[in-house]
């Protein structure tokens, strides 16, 4: 193992460690989007089939929200700690550090991942055409694209009220054009055109897809394709922007 590894297994180690340390957030990241389903299915309690048509979509989306606040405040504590700045005068670099923690969340991710899941389909009965692992897939993608953008949103943060700022400012217009609410092909072309750009809109497709089709066709993996791509490019611009310290 090389030296750039074992930096970044280390941190990714540092990562979980301090998070086991927090039960709070652990709750957070684990049973909120499962409370959050338990909520939707109830609330279409006497439509079962639009829970079926909507709960896939949005088990994508809840995880992802929550990766996102967590990681984008995550890392903004590392710098107004001055732990960034520590850490980046020993040989760490800067693309070590988020590889460490694209690690250690996506570990998290793929936990989150499995329970969610577990409970949507088993628990709460929603009725997939698909296989159960393609919904898995695109569950534990989505949860890595919310850790990446939360990542790279950190770095243009002062506060953590800033942070969760963000919020609203990346995710919100996204969720609003993915095709939840109204079909992207119904949409104003312009409109269209920007959600055409947007990965949440190829997260929800996927899902849909699954949802519809028994097979998995190469629709789904383009889009599972687009939302990791996505996440690899936002880590990247991370490493790139990201700051030693708040100034």
């Amino acid at each position: 193992m090389n030296a750039a590894a074992r930096r970044t297994l280390a941190t990714a180690a540092r990562v979980l460690a301090q998070l086991r340390h927090d039960p709070r957030t652990v709750a957070m990241l684990l049973f909120v989007p499962c409370l959050l389903l338990v909520l939707l299915r109830y609330m279409y309690d006497a439509q079962p089939a639009t829970f079926d048509r909507i709960g896939p979509e949005l088990l994508g989306v809840f995880p992802l929200l929550v990766m996102f606040l967590v990681t984008s405040v995550a890392m903004l504590r590392e710098r107004t700690g001055g732990t960034l700045e520590r850490l980046l005068t020993m040989p760490l670099g800067k693309a070590d550090l988020l590889l460490g923690y694209a690690l250690a969340f996506g570990a998290v991710a793929l936990l989150q991942a499995v329970l969610a899941s577990a409970l949507t389909i088993g628990v709460l009965g929603l009725d997939v055409a698909g296989p159960a692992w393609a919904l898995f897939a695109v569950a534990v993608a989505d949860g890595l694209l919310g850790m990446a953008l939360g990542l790279l949103v950190s770095a243009f943060a002062a506060t953590e009220f800033q942070a969760v700022q963000f919020l609203p400012a990346v995710l919100l217009p996204q969720l609003l054009l993915c095709g939840l609410f109204v079909p992207r092909d119904d949409m104003a072309p312009v409109l269209r055109l920007i959600s055409d750009v947007l990965p949440l809109s190829y997260a929800v497709d996927a899902m849909g897809r699954i949802t519809r089709e028994s097979g998995i066709g190469g629709s789904v993996l383009v889009d599972l394709a687009v939302v990791a791509g996505s996440a690899l490019l936002a880590l990247g611009l991370g490493a790139a922007t990201l700051r030693r310290r708040t100034d």
